[in-house]
């Protein structure tokens, strides 16, 4: 051994450190899941790709969207295709020629066999199931066009609307690709769940006496998810909410109120049901452990704190409506009669029939929902400009100088060519001119002018860079969804459909971006060719985005009343739980109009005041931060998640978060810091192996069962409820419910 006192072993050593340094990554979580090998030699954009590609974007694309308007809405992920299409891959690989094809009048050849199956052709492949699993927010407006205000919509300028709301991301994906791809500190966690799968299923392993295989922990978590799920989905639903508080006290509106995991606050309930846990929140084995305390702690003062506080002292009349609902009711706590409010006619706001009926009423948490969703939005441009602002600006101009990033950055730019800006910038002016042409042609259906589409784009731009920060570094998303219905609420009011429209192009735009820098940023750590992955989210967004259209326009016009639960037969399953919300969303905003929500003309004056709350909130931690910067926890209170850590309540519920919180910090605290060697081998593939499980299981059972109304034994178990029928019910005197007791 080397003396250490040698000056040229000093050297050495130096030069090993220096060496170890520059070829690692500032994420540990990064450091310890992505491998920094790369063989550009191996095949991409191959026939297999294309072929198996295209069949996973097609079929993932048609399941998600017909289970969509489902009560039991079953979300089909990635990950199922990036199983099946392994051996998929492999077979066409065993038994395809391999002779070279020629184009016929061009010199182009290729073989529909290059070779073995290879790791870079799974990931493309897996890229185009991505575009197929994310689904078409547009979709919601054809829907509640036609199967809640039952009027006509023109099918070409629902396509169109469906493509350019789509596609409007790539230009904003362009704008920030060095920001949020190149940067080592933008490291999405959600990708490390699909390179620990991708290397498990592809790289050989020596089994250790006594233990497993990635792949064979893996296929162990498969089987047993999938085994396991067949009794949470088809015999035993009640299972993914126990609520034992309103089993005990079967009589009391308050105690069920407490105790529904469903419909109130949750205390004592809990799943054992892995959809559960994930469906909403997404997988907490992919969450950073900082991120799951931050939305803990938010869940914890909203749903304990706040609600209880308001709700019980009567804050805007609470006790009229329930504790947890996402509807809205007239002033004696009905349904909101909107037929009184809206001209059938011009299908704008009716000023009279509003003055002679009742304003808009909420349940007090849909109240607090909409204020923390200004909050949110406020914290987020605020946390971003505290704590990021600087090191921004300096990627900015490191940027602009080509500075090096890290070792995943210095590999892409050394063995393939960028994708040229200007790829991204066609695109995006297309997409506007398009989006215009379908606002404003076709008679105006949309109701949405020229205007409203350029200040939607803005508003898309101004938070792409804030959120992708925020979700590149937590896995946790910021919507856009209030700060554009408020916005085009107030300038452009009583116009459901310019409303809608103008909340799509701006907040799913900048959501799409963001999905595309999430890719990219799975091509990067994977090292695809940037241009290969380009051509197959473009290819694979066209083709989804079509196909989600048909697959919706065909439901709407050939399943009778769909979505309407007074017209259905008992126990039709079409009841279109996700486009109620939206539905409701375009009363409030779109017809009635924010002005008399929560201007001088309503009744929730007081949550514009969140705004500030907001803005204001991350400002105490920075200082503090900087006061003392040997306390790393400080850093990591973040303000936006804390917030906004309610923001998809409903649809979630109390349940979900709580077993959310639960395993999450089973695994990414008391695992991740006591056993840290395992957790880095298997977490990320446990979280792929039970979203697998679930997505196989949940496909039979509706395939072999659930199609032919084959639904199990008829017990209590068999409701896809936590049988807390009082939870819903409001405690004001003189309210009367159908099914509630008067108080």
């Amino acid at each position: 051994m080397a003396d250490s006192t040698d000056p040229n072993s000093v050297k050495d050593l130096k030069k090993d450190d220096e060496t170890e340094e520059i070829n690692d990554n500032p994420i540990e979580q990064v450091r310890l899941t992505v491998p920094i090998t790369d063989d550009p030699t191996l095949p991409v954009l191959t026939f297999r790709t294309w072929v198996l590609g295209i069949i996973t974007c097609s079929v993932l694309a048609f399941l998600n969207q017909f289970f969509g308007y489902r009560q039991n809405s079953l979300y089909v992920p990635a990950v199922a295709a990036q199983i099946v299409t392994l051996p998929l891959g492999k077979l066409m690989a065993k038994t395809l020629p391999t002779n070279s094809i020629t184009i016929p009048g061009t010199k182009w050849k290729f073989s529909m066999n290059p070779g073995p199956f290879n790791l870079k052709e799974h990931v493309l492949i897996t890229i185009f199931a991505n575009s197929g699993s994310n689904s078409v927010y547009a979709v919601n407006i054809i829907t509640i066009v036609k199967a809640f205000y039952h009027r006509q919509l023109n099918p070409f300028a629902a396509l169109l609307l469906s493509q350019t709301t789509q596609m409007l991301g790539y230009g904003w994906a362009g704008v920030f690709r060095k920001f949020l791809v190149d940067s080592p500190y933008m490291w999405w966690p959600a990708n490390l769940v699909q390179v620990s799968l991708f290397r498990a299923l592809h790289e050989k392993e020596v089994r250790s006496k006594g233990s497993m295989t990635r792949l064979q922990f893996f296929l162990a978590v498969f089987l047993t998810s999938f085994s396991y799920y067949v009794v949470p989905n088809y015999f035993f639903p009640s299972i993914t909410s126990l609520s034992f508080v309103c089993w005990i006290w079967k009589d009391s509106v308050t105690a069920q109120q407490i105790g529904s995991g469903l419909y109130g606050l949750g205390i004592g309930s809990f799943a054992l049901d892995w959809s559960a846990v994930a469906s909403f929140l997404g997988s907490p084995l992919a969450t950073p452990g900082f991120a799951i305390a931050n939305i803990m702690f938010g869940f914890f003062l909203t749903m304990y704190v706040v609600l209880p506080i308001t709700y019980w002292t009567n804050s805007f009349q609470a006790k009229r409506f329930p504790i947890f609902s996402s509807h809205v009711f007239d002033g004696v706590g009905q349904p909101y009669n909107i037929s009184r409010v809206l001209d059938d006619a011009t299908f704008s706001f009716n000023e009279v029939g509003y003055q002679g009926y009742s304003k808009v009423h909420l349940s007090i948490f849909f109240v607090f929902a909409y204020g923390i969703g200004f909050a949110t939005l406020a914290a987020t441009v605020s946390h971003v400009a505290l704590f990021h602002g600087k090191n921004i600006w300096g990627h900015f101009r490191a940027t602009f100088r080509n500075q090096k990033g890290d070792v995943h950055t210095r590999i892409m730019k050394k063995n393939y060519k960028e994708v040229p800006q200007y790829w991204f910038y066609i695109i995006l002016v297309a997409m506007i001119v398009l989006a215009i042409s379908c606002c404003e042609g076709f008679g105006g259906q949309l109701q949405l002018p020229y205007w409203g589409v350029f200040m939607a784009c803005g508003l898309a731009l101004f938070f792409t860079l804030p959120i992708g920060i925020i979700q590149a570094t937590t896995n946790m998303q910021p919507g856009l969804n209030v700060i554009t219905e408020l916005i085009i609420g107030y300038i452009y009011p009583g116009k459901p459909l310019a409303n809608v429209s103008f909340k799509t192009y701006g907040y799913i735009s900048m959501s799409q971006a963001i999905m595309f820098l999430q890719d990219f940023k799975l091509g990067h750590y994977m090292k695809i060719p940037p241009r290969s992955m380009f051509v197959a989210q473009l290819v694979g967004t066209v083709l989804s985005t079509s196909i989600y259209f048909g697959t919706s326009w065909w439901l709407l016009e050939s399943v009778p009343h769909i979505c309407d639960r007074s017209q259905l037969p008992d126990g039709s399953p079409w009841t279109c739980p996700g486009d109620d919300v939206f539905y409701n969303a375009s009363i409030i905003w779109g017809v009635v109009g924010p002005l008399r929500m929560f201007g001088s003309k309503g009744l929730y004056q007081l949550q514009n005041l969140f705004f500030l709350i907001g803005f204001l909130a991350p400002v105490p931690v920075w200082i503090l931060s900087k006061k003392f910067p040997n306390k790393k926890w400080i850093s990591l209170i973040n303000m936006p998640l804390i917030i906004g850590a309610t923001g998809n309540m409903p649809p979630a519920r109390a349940v979900n978060f709580i077993c959310w919180g639960i395993v999450g910090y089973i695994f990414n605290f008391l695992i991740y810091k006591r056993y840290k060697g395992w957790w880095a081998r298997h977490t990320y593939v446990l979280s792929a192996g039970l979203d697998a499980g679930v997505a196989f299981m949940a496909v039979l059972c509706y395939f072999t069962l659930q199609i032919n109304d084959i639904n199990g034994l008829n017990w209590w178990g068999l409701d896809l409820d936590d049988h807390c029928p009082l939870a819903h019910c409001p405690t004001a005197p003189g309210i009367q419910v159908a099914d509630c007791p008067p108080f």
